[in-house]
């Protein structure tokens, strides 16, 4: 990996967000972690990498404020250089888990500008940053990776503020992938399952049994390594001939059966 190689990992101080930056930093990337607002545990990621013999810096930047997207970019470019790799990872679940009769405009409103306004605007952003590099003649390759959810396709009827915006990542990483498909640039979506995280420890319980009960075709739990496996492998660039494509890490969760 060469020395410029730089990766944003959006959402990085926690869960699958911290272990795609610790396995970017090991493949030799230098990462920019990306948080809101656990400083400490983002500082806790860019020591790990450091310690392990890489390279990290924590950016504080919400991806729904096109202000502070702007700044991670710059921020990026000024710690590491030009852009390799963009993962978006951010995003927050749905506020309250309401019903879908009782959804509000305002949750709404929430959840959409996290997880599909703010990753598009920064993939654009980021978009515009790796062609300029390509084009100077800097960066043989870019790699989008967009982080979604099996709640993209698997209905919950009290997250659909959410259900949506991971279904609408899947079509982004299509329109993303054909536009830059000439440009050197490939895009990617990542699509975990039942992972172990903050946001699924509330309900360990019920997916404990569920698992247990044949869920997933392999009976455990996603690890955030899980993902940032999958995500490491097509930053490194062993996909080169695909592009637009859905990597699942759910354990198989995605088949159909009878």
């Amino acid at each position: 990996m060469a020395d410029s190689s730089m990766a944003i990992v959006t959402g990085a101080s926690r869960g699958i967000g911290r272990a795609v930056a610790v396995a970017l930093g090991r493949a030799g990337f230098a990462v920019v972690v990306n948080y809101v607002r656990h400083a400490e545990a983002a500082d806790d990621v860019v020591a790990q990498i450091c310690q392990e013999g890489g390279r990290a810096v924590a950016v504080a930047a919400s991806v729904a404020d096109a202000d502070q997207r702007r700044e991670l970019l710059d921020r990026a470019q000024q710690a590491f250089g030009d852009l390799q790799v963009l993962v978006n990872n951010a995003g927050i679940t749905s506020p309250g888990r309401l019903d879908i009769l009782d959804a509000t405009e305002h949750n709404w409103d929430i959840v959409f500008d996290t997880n599909l306004k703010g990753p598009f605007f920064l993939t654009q952003q980021a978009a515009h940053c790796m062609l300029n590099a390509r084009r100077a003649g800097r960066l043989a390759r870019g790699v989008i990776v967009n982080v979604s959810s099996i709640s993209a396709f698997a209905v919950s009827t009290n997250r659909a503020d959410y259900c949506l915006t991971k279904a609408a990542l899947r079509m982004m990483t299509q329109l993303f992938a054909v536009r830059l498909a000439d440009e050197g640039i490939n895009v990617y979506e990542v699509c975990p399952g039942i992972v172990a995280t903050d946001m699924t420890a509330p309900v360990k319980d019920k997916y404990d049994r569920l698992i247990a009960d044949g869920l997933t075709p392999i009976r455990r739990w996603g690890q955030p390594e899980d993902v940032a496996a999958a995500v490491v492998s097509l930053a490194r660039g062993d996909f080169p001939f695909s592009t637009g494509d859905c990597i699942h890490v759910d354990g198989g969760f995605h088949i159909q059966r009878l």
